[in-house]
């Protein structure tokens, strides 16, 4: 697991090649996630929860708050009641710091 730029993103490795990803925006005190993306051959592994969990854990660490526009991001969120406390929900200004080409 690691945190990349350019793009800003956490990457899951698995047999020595990135599997996936949890893509954001960092905005106004807030990382706004907004991509989550698995190849198809590591679909179906729990990767993508492992991904979104360790970005949010970052995320908390750093004291950011946490916006989910990405679906899987939102719905994870949304099942666990641990991350309640660190979510917002996502303004116009917020959406418009997402880049247009993710």
């Amino acid at each position: 697991m690691s945190r990349q730029t350019d793009p800003d993103r956490f990457e899951i490795t698995a047999g020595g090649e990135v599997a996936g990803f949890a893509r954001f925006v960092d905005e106004e005190g807030h990382r706004i996630f907004f991509h989550t993306e698995i190849s198809e051959q590591h679909a179906g592994k729990g990767l993508a929860g492992t991904v979104v969990r360790h970005a949010l854990e970052a995320t908390r660490k750093e004291g950011l708050r946490v916006v989910a526009v990405c679906p899987f991001v939102k719905k994870y969120v949304n099942t666990h009641e641990e991350w309640s406390d660190v979510v917002d929900k996502a303004t116009p200004a917020m959406l418009a710091a997402i880049p247009r080409r993710a």
